[in-house]
């Protein structure tokens, strides 16, 4: 079974199009969505309803801390990130709002864990900055393999008997065989607010039967996503950010 694991959409139509289309044209059987489907981008409305359609099918969709501050939930936002929660909770219908505020914080399936910031406290929502980090998170799951958002960057980290943590930056379109000598914990990138100086969207794939990830680089309309925030009247930043990636 071939699973996408997509993450940190933020409101990007056109990020998220070209990456469900990527994935469905790369063998994606199953969708696992990180969280932070909300905020920073201009069509809130369409990625909470695509959200809401994967997880009628069977798919895993987890709350973000934008999705948690957008529902109502005591998060700490900056100014432009706090304007963006407002008018996004003002674009959303209801039921949307109640979709985002009963998305569960984790889930684990095999040897797998999903979490959208990290598997010690997923509710607190710490990032996951470096190999410190990754070892807190290591060693406080049972699972081999923690998939995790929240910081955009695409990075894997791996950790032996010694519990030594090491990281590197992944390859996109390379596939890397998850030892089972090793934990690890990987980090897709964002889908739709990269800010590794790339603006092409970032996903990964996991090939459970042969225990392979890839990371996947998406180039999209960043410019029609960033004039559509440029048109709705939010934070200048997030329009720069898209075409930049950074």
């Amino acid at each position: 079974m071939s699973i996408a694991l997509l993450t940190d959409i933020h409101s990007n139509r056109e990020a998220l199009e070209a990456c469900l289309a990527h994935a469905q044209d790369h063998g994606a059987t199953r969708y696992i969505f990180l969280g932070d489907y909300v905020n920073y981008g201009a069509d809130p409305v369409w990625v909470v309803d695509t959200m809401m359609a994967h997880a009628a099918r069977g798919a895993i969709v987890l709350r973000g801390n934008h999705d948690e501050a957008t529902a109502g939930g005591a998060v700490q936002m900056n100014e432009d990130a706090q304007a963006c929660v407002l008018w996004t909770r003002a674009q959303l219908r209801p039921e949307q709002i109640d979709f985002l505020r009963a998305l569960p914080l984790s889930a684990e399936e095999g040897n797998c864990l999903f979490v959208h910031a990290n598997g010690w406290n997923p509710q607190g929502f710490e990032y996951i900055h470096g190999p410190m980090q990754a070892a807190r998170n290591l060693q406080a799951v049972r699972a081999r393999i923690t998939f995790c958002g929240h910081m955009h960057d695409p990075m894997l980290y791996h950790m032996g008997l010694t519990q030594r943590v090491e990281a590197f930056s992944p390859v996109p379109e390379t596939a890397i065989p998850l030892s089972a000598a090793r934990r690890w914990l990987a980090i897709p990138g964002s889908v739709g607010q990269p800010r590794d100086g790339n603006p092409a969207a970032s996903y990964a794939s996991y090939d459970e039967f042969n225990s392979l990830l890839t990371f996947w680089r998406v180039p999209y309309d960043h410019d029609t996503a960033a004039a559509k925030v440029h048109a709705a009247g939010l934070p200048e930043r997030y329009a720069r950010q898209l075409q930049l990636g950074a």
